[in-house]
């Protein structure tokens, strides 16, 4: 039996892909210990893993730091620095006593990272972007607003990072903290065919696909198409943008699920129209599994579990990183931009994606993929072979 300790960041697209690996991690017969949070604790218990809840240790956010934090890189830095040392004595004197064989952490959560070099135990990182190096960096193009932001909060990133300095993590600077090499053990929750530029990453990189829960639910049989409208769980807060899909679809023979994000008031849409499902959540991969075309803001979860589906997409990024994800399902034929939030161009281009059926074809090309990456027991075994 080995011992693992988990990290990750309170985001669901971050630690929805674990769940299965942990799952068969503990069928395996294995510990698992579990730093997350409050929300994610009964999913990650389901496992059998144990949950520690961190939320008391989290920097207090402001009004509007969440949506600073996804595309301010300081802001980030501050934040991941700040939960580091407020956590350093408790989870280091925990980790001391369980004594684990391996550390998985996110690659957001950078804690679990710095937690490991501290303590000289075992790393492995859980990437559920595309795995960035040199190359695949330069393809993330930042807005001149962003890196502005950067340039700007440098002098407030180093101040962090002498924090951590003294107290006692060995951190050369902010790169050597927020990316890997090809020496560092990596498992990527994509497939090599959805990776850009697979060929300039080490054979350290497993690429197990989507680690999608195995939730089935049988085909409905369905007169009229179906899309499926959702923003994510973060940056979601925009009215505009579903009123204008309610526009574009009100009329059409289609049916819609939207799924608007809890913080928003579903009664500031107005008038539903009948063909309209509109809630604050969903279970995304069973509305997947009827959906036809998904407008989405291209988090990789979310596209990654679209695309597992088959189910082709109009793509709506917000920031870098959704960009460099539409941008290869575009480049990969399986979706389509969406250049303007207008009724007329939602409905255009949904109506497009919907009845051009190469679209389609390249999605089931790539759940393929996917599907023959090997999920959550090929993470297993890449975990498992580092401890061993």
């Amino acid at each position: 039996m080995s011992k693992i300790v988990f990290f990750s960041i309170p985001a669901y697209g971050h630690t929805n892909p674990t769940i299965e690996v942990v799952r068969d991690l503990v069928d395996r017969g294995n510990k698992v210990l579990y730093y997350s949070f409050n929300e994610f604790k009964d999913k990650i218990e389901s496992t059998g893993a144990k949950c520690i809840c961190c939320d008391e240790y989290l920097p207090e956010l402001r009004l509007g730091d969440e949506k600073k934090i996804g595309k301010d890189f300081s802001a980030l830095i501050e934040m991941v620095v700040d939960t580091t040392l407020s956590l350093d004595e408790k989870v280091c004197r925990e980790l001391r006593e369980f004594n684990p064989d391996c550390i998985v952490s996110d690659s957001l959560s950078f804690w679990g990272k710095l937690f490991a070099q501290k303590l000289n135990i075992s790393y492995v990182c859980s990437t559920t972007t595309f795995a960035f190096n040199n190359y695949t960096a330069k393809m993330m193009k930042q807005s001149f607003g962003e890196i502005m932001r950067i340039i700007l909060g440098m002098g407030r990133i180093n101040k962090k990072i002498k924090l951590l300095r003294k107290s006692g993590y060995e951190v050369k600077n902010f790169i050597s903290m927020v990316t890997n090499d090809n020496d560092t053990n990596t498992i990527v929750y994509t497939s090599k065919a959805f990776q850009p530029m697979v060929e300039t990453f080490s054979n350290k990189y497993f690429f197990v696909g989507p680690s999608v829960s195995k939730t089935i639910i049988e085909s409905k049989e369905r007169t009229r198409k179906q899309i499926y409208i959702s923003l994510g769980t973060v940056n979601n807060k925009n009215i505009n943008f579903y009123k204008n899909c309610i526009k574009a679809f009100e009329e059409c023979e289609v049916d819609v699920v939207m799924s608007v994000g809890k913080d928003t008031d579903i009664k500031k849409l107005g008038y539903i129209p009948n063909n309209f499902q509109v809630e604050n959540s969903v279970e995304q991969v069973i509305v997947l599994q009827n959906t036809d075309v998904f407008i989405t803001h291209c988090g990789m979860n979310s596209v990654n579990e679209s695309l597992y589906y088959g189910v082709p997409m109009v793509l709506f990024p917000n920031h870098s990183e959704q960009r460099m994800v539409a941008q290869r399902v575009y480049d990969l034929g399986a979706g389509i931009m969406l250049d303007e939030n207008k009724s007329e161009y939602i409905r255009c281009n949904a109506l497009q994606v919907m009845n051009n059926n190469n679209y389609k074809e390249s999605a089931d090309k790539l759940a393929k993929s996917f599907k023959d990456a090997g999920g959550s027991k090929k993470a297993v075994d890449a975990i498992l072979k580092v401890i061993n």
